[in-house]
């Protein structure tokens, strides 16, 4: 497990990083996990009802779908929050089939909630939440044919998204791009730039093998300010 605690955008937050311990399914280790996670948040003052954004990894695409939805059951009520999910065996260091990235964030307030708001109808991943002022998106993606067919359905959703938590691309402090490793990355940071004016000053980039779907080219995820 790493755990790595830093400032950014006015408030402090906690990164925690970690393969499950093999088991006998890919649910029950990321139930393991979850709890592991929550047990390192608590040393802190902190719990899974502070997360903000998970991102969960998975060996292959039936690890993916059981450890998501151990999540969905795991990060409910309280810690309901932004999510994405990929599958990366190369991700991988030992035998797990499933993996966690998990950000939580200190409100400046124990009073403060995370306002949670859904697709039009729900579906599994928030649209987005705004906690003590930060905007955290889930992964947004699509299946089209190209990438960039995807990446006009997948800004201007990312676009309303972010007006109607009260903040814009101006605002935005992290994009993170998990594309799948078949795609060039000159030609998806060219297909961004034609289409977002904007110069987020942080900008990621992650090759993965697979999404919640076939077809999937890229799953964005953003963070930014009110």
């Amino acid at each position: 497990m790493r755990k790595t605690i830093f400032s950014w955008l006015g408030h402090e937050f906690i990164e925690i990083s970690a393969e499950a311990a093999p088991g006998a399914n890919a649910g029950a280790e990321a139930s393991a996990l979850f709890e592991r996670i929550d047990g390192a948040l608590r040393g802190h003052g902190l719990s899974l009802d502070n997360t903000v954004r998970s991102r969960l990894w998975g060996r292959d695409r039936t690890s993916r779908d059981a450890g998501s939805t151990e999540r969905v059951r795991v990060l409910s009520g309280k810690a309901r929050s932004a999510s994405s999910s990929y599958i990366a065996p190369g991700h991988f260091d030992g035998a797990a089939k499933v993996a966690v990235d998990l950000l939580a964030m200190r409100p400046a307030s124990a009073d403060q909630q995370k306002q949670i708001v859904e697709y039009e109808p729900a579906i599994v991943p928030i649209r987005f939440l705004v906690y003590d002022g930060v905007v955290v998106l889930s992964g947004v993606t699509t299946v089209l044919p190209t990438l960039a067919e995807q990446f006009d359905n997948i800004l201007p959703r990312i676009t309303g998204s972010l007006g109607d938590a009260g903040s814009s691309w101006a605002k935005v402090a992290q994009v993170s791009f998990y594309f799948h490793r078949s795609q060039d990355l000159a030609h998806l940071k060219k297909l961004f730039a034609e289409r977002v004016s904007a110069q987020p000053p942080r900008m990621e980039y992650v090759t993965v093998d697979g999404y919640s779907s076939e077809g999937k080219f890229c799953e964005v995820e953003v963070t930014a300010k009110r």
